[in-house]
């Protein structure tokens, strides 16, 4: 069955499937849980497997040895690209990603990553936890069998590493450049060959020529990965992750055969998992950037041409999708909540910030 129909041919939600719950009382499996979680990272890759193994930790420390989460890094079992399908499949219990890396298997799995002129960290989470984000995230994750949440949250990622200077929408065309998701489409559309790599063999494919300039994550992240080396032209804002969530998707049954206190402590597990995370690339970007900036690093700013290309390719994008009925009401859903979250954001915190910088100097 086409996974995209699954909705309309389905009684998701519907009084089918709620008849079918009440047949049986679920059967919850029996003494210690060793579940395998398999990671887009590769181990010990900065921030993003640090927070694979924090929500393993608290997970694990707070199930008291009921559940005791094995976390692997990409290619230590599968592939990077190929936990989403490990997953879905049983060959894992769990995964630990970026869900716009599985914009192929839906395209709104974008919407819980970073969509182009999304949602910074805050509005994302403001979406997710009281504006029905979290509702439709399971929606979408029961066409494929998972159950998911936010488990990670980079904060506002930088517009990436370039071989040259941007002056123009034009100096995308023909850019070898590596760029995941529905920002990924959005620069295909300025002509750029775009290139999804995952994280750990990007330096490779920087160094080698492979590809012209990359997006990871920022200062701290990129540092780490040592893009440093290869070029010096950082544009330090982007179009495309303006608050980047990572998620763990699990295997929908195995998650049912939890007791509810388990089912309870993975969902809690997940979420401190993403504030801890925020936390710790906010806290150190600026010093990194810093570092960067005095080995030489040059740091630009996209000419506003550039950024109204941008949109305009990201608007086409969205527009292309919106003949899929779940994506369509993911969008509506998201843009109403950004909307409503920016509209007091920009009128507290961003009229004091202003205000702050200036007086303090």
């Amino acid at each position: 069955m086409d996974r995209r129909s699954f909705l309309k041919n389905t009684a998701l939600g519907g009084g089918a499937a709620v008849a079918a719950s009440t047949l049986a009382a679920p059967l919850y499996a029996q003494g210690a849980r060793n579940l395998t979680m398999v990671t887009t990272w590769g181990r010990g890759l900065a921030g993003v497997f640090d927070a694979a193994q924090r929500a393993a930790d608290n997970i694990n420390g707070m199930a008291d040895g009921s559940i005791v989460i094995d976390v692997k890094g990409a290619g230590e079992l599968v592939g990077a690209f190929e936990v989403f399908d490990a997953v879905t499949a049983g060959q894992a219990d769990m995964y630990h990603g970026a869900d716009y890396y599985f914009v192929g298997q839906h395209p709104a799995y974008g919407f819980f990553t970073s969509v182009p002129f999304g949602m910074t960290a805050q509005e994302l989470v403001n979406w997710y936890y009281h504006d029905g984000g979290a509702a439709l995230h399971d929606e979408l994750g029961q066409i494929f069998g998972l159950k998911s949440f936010l488990a990670g949250n980079t904060g506002a990622q930088a517009g990436g590493w370039f071989s040259k200077e941007i002056n123009g929408p034009e100096d995308f065309n023909g850019l070898k450049f590596r760029m995941p998701g529905l920002g990924g489409l959005a620069l295909g559309k300025l002509g750029a060959s775009v290139q999804n790599i995952p994280g750990a063999e990007v330096y490779q494919a920087l160094a080698s020529g492979a590809i012209d300039g990359t997006e990871w994550i920022g200062p701290w992240a990129d540092e780490k990965a040592g893009f440093q080396e290869i070029t010096k032209f950082y544009y330090t804002a982007g179009f495309h992750e303006p608050g980047a969530g990572l998620s763990i998707g699990m295997n929908r049954e195995v998650f049912e055969s939890l007791t509810p206190a388990q089912q309870k402590i993975i969902e809690i597990g997940c979420a401190e998992a993403h504030q801890w995370n925020l936390a710790q690339f906010l806290s150190n970007n600026s010093s990194a950037l810093q570092r960067l900036q005095s080995n030489g690093v040059k740091t630009l700013e996209f000419p506003d041409s550039v950024w109204d290309a941008f949109g305009q390719a990201s608007d086409a994008v969205h527009q292309e999708n919106m003949g899929d009925e779940i994506y369509k009401r993911v969008y509506d859903s998201y843009m109403a909540s950004m909307r409503s979250s920016s509209a007091w954001i920009n009128k507290s915190d961003g009229a004091y910030t202003a205000q702050r910088d200036r007086v303090l100097g």
